[in-house]
């Protein structure tokens, strides 16, 4: 263990691959995507590297023993794609000013738009200071590399108040999750709404029920290597239609598998024994008790044929069911949709910072902010008065 919080040096490592695993993973808590092997698996397939506009520039600090008291995932990227919190129009209305906006730095999970801690301070170190060191190690990196900006995305909201002490700009969003109620079954979910979203909820599991379509959860040792094949086709058919280019190769769906395996759910979907979709999950947190906090995330989702309503079933209510069963306290099903309120999934904050060097482009983007934050805070209390739950429930 840390023999107490002395840091030797901050430092930046350029493959989390030259960490040691156990070291990172005392650091990174129960949250899957900041785990050795998901960050590891992102690299080593091709997904989060400097080709693809991602150059790991991962920040530790070592105590006197040498070993790992303190990281942050980092990249120096070259781009804007594949982070959830859009600062497209900051990158436009800087370089028409005349200014490079391009690279930055980018403290964050590649391609994964959930909350977690971006601040990885072991347990027994002295958090204050260490997390105070990874700041000021963060600014510094940033001020050596003349970077545009550096920004911390879908950090804890600890973490956001701490960046902000520090000088960062904040800034807020919304995603969609459910919470457990206790409930023992999916049935006890639907009692708690009102009747008319009830009935719309059960009207559109037995559709895709009486449509033939089968679904099945696995993990472990249950998801094959033709199972990441088969997720691979379904994601692939989802960013080709809806996105553009996909982000994350076959190899990093199979090297997750490998390292794991365990902590994934796979919701997969099959119409006359051939798979026709599949929905990524992860697991992470506590397990077994609805007050531990284990949490099913959901991720990636695909379909290779046209099946009505099948997204709603395989993405939220099978997931739902999962998380009653296996007494997880919530789903986070991901960025974007409103459509999720109807289904048992209500507004949630996210969270983000942001240093800017530039004083000009600071002080336009901190104007923006602050109206930002006041219309999503207007826009959450709205949304909320949506809820499908009934008025006793």
């Amino acid at each position: 263990m840390p023999d107490g919080t002395d840091a030797i040096a901050v430092r930046v490592v350029s493959r989390i691959a030259d960490l040691p695993a156990v070291e990172w993973d005392s650091l990174a808590g129960a949250n899957p995507f900041v785990s050795h092997a998901f960050l590891s698996a992102l690299e080593e397939s091709g997904s989060a590297t400097q080709k693809t506009g991602w150059l790991p520039q991962h920040l530790v600090i070592a105590g006197r023993d040498e070993r790992l008291i303190g990281a942050v995932p980092l990249y120096l990227k070259s781009h804007s794609y594949g982070e959830y919190v859009f600062d497209w129009g900051w990158a436009d209305a800087y370089e028409r000013a005349g200014g490079s906006y391009y690279p930055k730095l980018q403290a964050c999970v590649p391609f994964t738009p959930v909350t977690g801690p971006r601040l990885l301070v072991h347990p027994e170190a002295e958090r204050e200071a260490v997390a105070g060191a990874l700041v000021a190690g963060l600014l510094e990196l940033a001020r050596q590399t003349r970077v545009s900006s550096l920004h911390v995305t879908f950090p804890t909201e600890g973490e956001w108040r701490a960046l902000g002490e520090a000088g960062f700009l904040r800034r807020t969003g919304l995603q969609y999750h459910w919470e457990n109620r206790g409930y023992e079954t999916f049935d006890d979910f639907l009692a708690s709404l009102a009747s008319r979203k009830r009935k719309a909820i059960r009207k559109e599991r037995r559709h895709v029920a009486d449509s033939g379509v089968r679904l099945r959860a696995l993990t472990g040792r249950e998801i094959a290597p033709s199972h990441w094949d088969v997720f691979y086709r379904c994601y692939r058919a989802t960013s080709d239609k809806k996105w553009g280019p996909a982000y994350l190769t076959r190899a990093f769906f199979h090297l997750l598998g490998e390292t794991m395996g365990e902590r994934v759910v796979l919701i997969v979907a099959e119409h006359d024994g051939a798979p026709v979709g599949a929905a990524l999950n992860l697991v992470g947190g506590g397990t077994g008790d609805a007050d531990a906090g284990g949490t099913l995330y959901g991720r990636n989702w695909g379909a290779l044929g046209r099946f009505r309503f099948l997204h709603f079933e395989a993405c939220y209510y099978q997931a739902i069911d999962y998380a009653i069963r296996h007494r997880l306290a919530r789903v986070e099903a991901g960025a974007q949709g409103e459509h999720k309120i109807q289904r048992g999934y209500l507004p949630a904050t996210t969270y983000s910072a942001h240093w800017i060097r530039d004083p000009a482009l600071r002080q336009a983007v901190d104007r923006f902010l602050e109206r930002e934050r006041r219309a999503i805070g207007e826009e959450q209390r709205i949304l909320e008065t949506f809820a499908p739950f009934r008025k006793d429930a």
